[in-house]
């Protein structure tokens, strides 16, 4: 099977074209710029095809023909967390993957397209509501598509997690007094590998909606601790901080494009981000990657068996 990973070397991408790698498949990476490709790719990658693709100039179906090109499955994992120029919400979660689902379906192939849990239409970030359309894009242009909604991912290389890991040595611990939903925080080579396994399905509305997360449910700042736990730290002074000065710090961090700490993280972190039903148990045939340090008395996102996937025709 022959894969066109987009975004193939950003913090999802390029876990998800190793995990093709090792699963045997060919594999072609679209990223932005192909000629720096090889200092963000996994060393088994370096003789990987590249393809030039710029979301923000691919929002009509028929500018995806050559990208499609000799390929049987597509992975869309681009996202941006702020707007830059020509980059906006709209064209790179919405118009461009509404686009591409189109180009899919007239070429018959399948699409893998990589969003977030906790997506809400009455939500207020742009960000968000930007990733809904684009998901409703996707199911109704009739592509055989998959939707992956993966809670909080931690690895080495992400920007957030690198922050989040950051944040978690500090001897203080800001947590936004509205942020009580939970996440399921994964570990990114566990969605890689997810991904992967998705690629190799069979068409079904089984696998329409794939809702990915780790296997302990926790707010942000038990989260902060288990990664503090991980790195020996001990126990940080714990400061809430005001609903409306979080809400500020969120949109100063936006305008400055500084941390990834922005407006519609801070929504998302105000709901549960925990899988309605954890699928990648399913897709891993194994429990996931433990992520910081558990505890007795955590609670556990739910489990489920195992059953053997149904290999692509």
């Amino acid at each position: 099977m022959k894969a066109l990973v987009l975004g193939g070397t950003g913090f999802i991408g390029r876990h998800t074209v190793a995990a093709l790698l090792a699963r045997g498949h060919s594999v072609v990476v679209g990223t932005r710029r192909p000629n720096r490709a090889e200092r963000r790719l996994p060393r088994a990658a370096f003789a990987c095809e590249r393809r030039e693709a710029r979301f923000e100039w691919l929002t009509d179906a028929g500018s995806w023909e050559a990208l499609l090109s000799g390929v049987q499955v597509v992975v869309n994992a681009v996202g941006i967390l702020r707007e830059r120029g020509a980059e906006t919400y709209e064209r790179i979660h919405h118009l461009a993957p509404a686009a591409l689902a189109v180009a899919c379906h007239s070429a018959r192939l399948r699409l893998i397209h990589v969003s977030a849990l906790g997506l809400h239409a009455d939500a207020r970030s742009r960000f968000i509501t930007s990733k809904l359309r684009g998901e409703r894009a996707i199911a109704a242009s009739g592509v055989d598509y998959s939707i992956v909604r993966p809670s909080l991912l931690d690895g080495d290389g992400g920007f957030g997690a690198r922050w989040l890991r950051r944040a978690a040595r500090w001897p203080v611990s800001f947590v936004p007094g509205d942020a009580r939903g939970r996440i399921a925080a994964m570990d990114v080579r566990d969605l890689g590998t997810a991904i992967g396994a998705l690629c190799e399905t069979r068409s079904n509305d089984h696998w329409r909606e794939v809702e990915l997360g780790g296997g302990v449910a926790r707010t942000i700042d038990e989260y902060l601790a288990a990664l503090r736990r991980a790195g020996g730290g001990g126990r940080a002074m714990r400061v809430m901080v005001p609903a409306w000065l979080a809400r500020t710090a969120s949109h100063v961090c936006d305008a400055l494009h500084f941390s990834p700490f922005s407006f519609g993280h801070l929504e998302l972190m105000q709901r549960d981000n925990v899988p309605s039903r954890n699928r990648l148990f399913e897709l891993l045939g194994r429990a996931p990657t433990p992520v910081g340090v558990e505890v007795a008395g955590e609670a556990g996102a739910a489990r489920e068996p195992a059953p053997a996937l149904q290999p692509r025709a």
